[in-house]
């Protein structure tokens, strides 16, 4: 799910069945896109060197790594459509390919251990057209979409549902063993669940009332990062369900939590009253990467910020005026990849960038 205006605006969700033609062509990437424009940090970005602008216009963001580390899957408008579809590339910017099959709104690719397959989300099967934006008489929501996840082979075919449900159904990521961790709707609240790569052995994680999502394993797959919402008064529980209802969440307030792969000892990690979200964790199972605009008091600005998974050592790791976002680690944590507005041709674009990761 793609957050906040600067970022890609709206929420990047979508579905797809086995019997659904199979992904066209895409767009040439722009040539040598790894070596065409590099040394991209910005004053302040101490963290980061070489940074590398991987993809060139539209709009691209949730770019995450296959775990062998030699290639990314990421979500892109182009083409001439006008919602997200799902495309792999080299983890040098080359060999774009589009996986998903063009129609309707994709989101939150992800590779399987053992490269055998993809997963992402999808609205295909409610009608290839691209979903109406979201009612913003409520002010700034994100729409929950009516989602299914899916497996595929690496080239788009054999499209297969893994534990289908009404409702919203997206934003899964997997672990080295081979747990998929995942968002949904099936109990009525926005809680995680986890599965196996078939769909098998479905299990709830979550119960509080409240948003939680974009969940990430730790390298080796014993805890989960995600990010959460906590109403604390009556009214601002009665002004989640009311959205809910109306099948939209309000995602202005986020923190950050872990709790282990089988759910016990859930805790929060940040306390910032700000939108903080996309967390994964360093190689090194102690720290954490993620977004958020704790530093702008307007809500626009967002940057990336490491902090210790007990809450201590907040430090900000970009220094961009706009939106960085989407950051994750290289399994051997020598690299980090991310989203950024950085370098466009026009104000507001969302290009993936990487770059080295300096200790």
């Amino acid at each position: 799910m793609r957050p906040y205006p600067l970022a890609v605006l709206a929420a990047a969700l979508a579905c797809t069945h086995a019997t659904s033609p199979g992904p066209g062509p895409s767009a040439a990437p722009a040539p040598a896109a790894s070596a065409s424009a590099q040394g991209l940090e910005l004053p302040g970005e101490r963290h980061l060197r070489n940074v590398r602008q991987l993809t060139f216009g539209g709009e691209n963001a949730e770019a995450y790594f296959s775990f062998d580390g030699k290639q990314l899957i990421f979500q892109s408008t182009r083409e001439g459509r006008a919602c997200d579809q799902e495309y792999v590339m080299d983890a040098d910017g080359r060999n774009v390919r589009r996986v998903s099959n063009g129609e309707g709104r994709t989101t939150c690719g992800y590779f399987f251990p053992d490269g055998s397959r993809l997963l992402y989300s999808s609205t295909f099967a409610q009608g290839p057209a691209c979903p109406p934006p979201p009612d913003r008489s409520k002010g700034y929501v994100w729409p929950l979409e009516e989602l299914t996840i899916y497996s595929a082979k690496p080239d788009g075919s054999d499209l297969r549902p893994l534990a289908p449900a009404p409702g919203y159904n997206a934003e899964a990521t997997i672990s080295k063993d081979g747990w998929i961790v995942f968002t949904s709707t099936r109990d009525g609240d926005l809680e995680l669940y986890k599965m196996r790569l078939d769909g098998s052995g479905l299990t709830r994680l979550t119960h509080a009332p409240g948003y939680d999502g974009g969940a990430f394993f730790s390298a080796d797959g014993k805890r989960i990062v995600y990010r959460a919402s906590r109403p604390r008064t009556p009214q601002e529980l009665a002004d989640y369900r009311d959205l809910l209802a109306r099948h939209l969440v309000r995602p202005t307030v986020l923190e950050i939590w872990v709790m282990d792969a089988d759910g016990n000892d859930q805790h929060q990690v940040t306390s910032l009253g700000a939108a903080s979200f996309a967390p994964f964790f360093h190689p090194d199972g102690r720290r954490i990467v993620f977004a958020s605009n704790v530093g702008d008091p307007r809500g626009r600005n967002f940057d990336l910020y490491l902090v210790n998974d007990d809450g201590t050592g907040l430090e900000r790791i970009t220094t961009y005026d706009g939106f960085d976002g989407f950051p994750m680690f290289s399994p051997d944590g020598k690299q980090l990849v991310f989203a950024s507005n950085r370098n466009g041709s026009r104000p507001g674009e969302t290009n993936v960038f990487i770059a080295d990761w300096v200790e």
